[in-house]
């Protein structure tokens, strides 16, 4: 409601410009045409902003704030500049408007180029003013090669696990390219998988996906997991990685990790002793009598006096788990062959 009656207040004032236009003698008497032509074209104008606005739905904050600031301070200093100017120019006011326009001009463009390239920092540029709701969640995430490879990251985010920005940075995606273009068949694959996830986010317009493009001084000389780093320290964020190394890398530099392994074992269900469970036997084990299987998601079972029922489903009952590096594993006693496999 409040944005209708700004429309419609808008329109009004734009409509009383006109008539004050048309009345002031800026147009001559005798010719009622051009009176009407600069009464319509004021609210053509007026409607043809209304008609923009109501176009870009979608705008973004930064961005705007960034040409208002950039307005701001390049007409103030374009004042400034012709306030001082004004000893050696003030004999010609032609020539003085005309270098006042210039410097308006050019003043104006550099200031809102430089605001727009940098307004990942806005709030370093304009002390206390943080534009929080154009970031989604408390920290920025950001991708790894490795997680993006992997190709969980685009699963779990559709489940909107995750309500942060996710920030790709570009030397990620030129190490991904080097991938795609390996002449290995097997990283070939990989890398065009990675680049497939994406799309895939940059796609899906409930992701919040910005790719950082900047270059910043202490990236110089530095590996790909080292300027990860950097930039979650320089970005205040988290990394999200499947690197077991750049896990370790990031944490001695006080960075937060959002490890994909971790969290999938942490999602997979959890065995008491005793319990009873049903596993297709795949392979013998290492041990005597020992048989192999594996659970839908993943998860490693060895079932004790499971080797003669290798390409048999058999019902065990838990005796123990094992958490490792590796993920989950389940002991467990052979009880017997499963009825559905009967």
């Amino acid at each position: 409601m409040a944005i209708i009656l700004l429309r419609a207040v808008f329109v009004s004032v734009s409509i009383g410009i006109g008539l004050f236009l048309v009345l002031s003698g800026v147009v001559p008497k005798g010719s009622p045409w051009a009176a009407w032509g600069i009464f319509g074209g004021v609210v053509l104008l007026s409607l043809g902003v209304i008609g923009v606005d109501v176009a870009v739905r979608r705008k973004r904050l930064d961005i705007i704030s960034a040409v208002y600031f950039g307005l701001i301070v390049g007409l103030f200093l374009s004042y400034v500049v012709s306030l001082a100017l004004t000893p050696w120019l003030q004999d010609d006011a032609k020539v003085r408007q005309a270098v006042q326009l210039v410097l308006a001009a050019v003043l104006c463009y550099v200031c809102i180029s430089l605001l727009l390239q940098t307004r990942n920092d806005f709030r370093f540029i304009i002390p206390y003013v943080e534009f929080s709701k154009e970031v989604k969640g408390l920290k920025p995430l950001i991708l790894d090669t490795s997680v993006v490879i992997d190709g969980r990251i685009a699963d779990v985010v559709e489940t909107n696990t995750f309500d942060s920005q996710l920030i790709m940075p570009r030397f990620v995606i030129t190490e991904l390219q080097g991938i795609a273009d390996s002449s290995d068949r097997l990283r070939r694959s990989r890398g065009r998988r990675g680049l497939d996830i994406l799309n895939r986010l940059r796609n899906n317009p409930e992701v919040d996906l910005q790719i950082f493009d900047r270059d910043l001084p202490e990236f110089a000389g530095q590996t790909v997991d080292l300027k990860l780093v950097t930039l979650a320290k320089h970005l205040e964020g988290k990394l999200i990685t499947n690197d077991y190394n750049l896990n370790k890398v990031a944490r001695l530099h006080g960075v937060g990790v959002v490890n994909l392994n971790d969290l999938a074992n942490a999602l997979k269900p959890v065995f008491l002793p005793g319990e009873q469970i049903e596993v297709r036997v795949v392979k013998p084990g290492e041990e005597p009598g020992q048989g192999v299987g594996y659970l839908d998601d993943g998860t490693m079972v060895v079932i004790e006096s499971g080797r003669d029922h290798i390409g048999e489903t058999v019902s065990i009952a838990v005796t123990s788990m094992l958490q490792t590096s590796a993920g989950r594993m389940v002991f467990g006693r052979y009880e017997s062959i499963s009825r559905a496999a009967k």
